[in-house]
């Protein structure tokens, strides 16, 4: 029961994803962090079979670190969107394909503006104001199609992001009681509580 939203502003991007691990009707535990920091300007929220997540994440974290190491400059997120989609893609033509579904937001220093792409297992790639995976994307998304703002100011897109949550929990009926948020913006990427 995996849920995860992310939604752009005023030059930040909000991603949120519970924190519950959980197989079959079993929670194994509640304090998983889904949110991966993939670079000081970079996040990746990731929802789908658990050890292929965790591979994956960190496969994607440790290469664009690689990258910046070796060409002395951090990927930009449209540059490492593309990465991510080619070896979603790589791999789903292989004997092993990753059951992985991505929501990738990051702030680019460059363009000064903020970008996020919905990734899902199959390495379809999209841009977009906002995204959901999960079941909580079934309730969510009409409420973010509603109240999505881009020019919103983070205090009004927590707002949007907390309605969201707050509707899961109300709907879903096996719906997970916490949500790690993160924001990245210019100033880079931090936790922030709702």
């Amino acid at each position: 029961m995996e849920t995860s939203f992310a939604l752009t502003g005023k030059g930040y991007v909000i991603v949120a994803a519970d924190t519950t691990s959980a197989r079959s009707i079993i929670k194994m535990k509640d304090d998983l962090d889904k949110i991966k920091e993939l670079s000081s300007h970079l996040l990746m929220a990731y929802s789908g079979e658990p050890g292929d997540t965790i591979q994956f994440a960190e496969y994607v974290e440790r290469n664009i670190r690689l990258y910046q190491i070796r060409h002395l400059y951090p990927l930009r997120p449209s540059a490492a969107a593309s990465w991510i989609r080619r070896s979603l893609a790589e791999s789903l033509r292989s004997r092993n394909p990753y059951s992985v579904n991505l929501l990738m937001g990051g702030y680019d220093l460059a363009e000064h503006k903020p970008t996020l792409y919905w990734i899902d297992y199959l390495g379809t790639i999209v841009e977009v104001p906002f995204a959901a995976h999960g079941y909580g994307s079934y309730f969510a998304l009409s409420l973010l199609d509603r109240y999505h703002n881009p020019e919103a100011t983070l205090e009004e897109g927590l707002a949007t992001l907390k309605r969201c949550i707050d509707e899961v929990s109300k709907r879903l009926v096996v719906s997970p009681e916490r949500y790690k948020v993160k924001v990245v913006d210019r100033d880079g990427v931090r936790e922030v509580e709702l």
